[in-house]
């Protein structure tokens, strides 16, 4: 498969080359920081998801699973296309980031399939999220072109993977899920089953 925007590559990455150190800097650490700041929203979203309904928190339980799931799929696609990295392929580059192995493909990105998936199931969990999660995804892909481990057409098909991949997973998944948590939150289930889905919401107080 080949794609012509080795040009716009190579115009980033020269460009990323000119920008101050700490810009640098910043953008070699935001592109594996940001997986961490998305693993942190997700046990934030479940953690208060615990307060609600069956099917709120069903969603948020599912949304990293979702995730992983379209990290696979972009696995699978990489094996398939076995496309050679800009940071070796185009002539003259020089990426920021130390270029992966021979054998680890740049089609499409994992980074961004991640960042797609994660930034749209989160906000299924609170549609105002995707203020927040729809930047950082964006930054995030980016970055991959600015460091040198990737095209942009990798990180746009990476970004758009994730973001249907993902929903399509919790809305298929989310009918058990819901039965599940309606069992694990059971006077019956185990301890660690209602602690883990928590109570939902309050009942309102009963008036005779």
């Amino acid at each position: 498969m080949h794609f012509e925007d080795d040009e716009l590559y190579r115009a980033i990455t020269d460009h990323a080359h000119r920008t101050p150190t700490w810009v640098q800097h910043t953008a070699e650490t935001w592109t594996e920081a940001g997986l961490l700041l998305f693993g942190a929203l997700f046990i934030t979203t479940w953690w208060r998801a615990r307060r609600r309904t069956p099917r709120a928190f069903a969603i948020a339980a599912l949304a990293p699973l979702a995730t992983a799931m379209a990290y696979l799929c972009s696995e699978l696609l990489k094996s398939a296309v076995t496309q050679e990295r800009p940071c070796r392929a185009v002539p003259g580059a020089t990426a920021l980031s130390s270029c992966p192995p021979p054998g680890d493909w740049s089609f499409p990105s994992n980074h961004a399939t991640i960042a797609g998936a994660a930034a749209v199931t989160l906000a299924l969990t609170a549609r105002a999220l995707l203020w927040l999660t729809a930047p950082l995804a964006l930054l995030m892909a980016f970055s991959r072109v600015f460091v040198g481990v990737h095209y942009p057409h990798d990180v746009v098909a990476g970004l758009v993977l994730g973001a249907l991949a993902a929903p399509l997973v919790v809305r298929l998944a989310t009918g058990p899920a819901v039965r599940l948590t309606e069992a694990m939150r059971t006077a019956s289930a185990p301890g660690f089953a209602r602690w883990l889905t928590g109570r939902g919401e309050p009942r309102p107080p009963y008036r005779g």
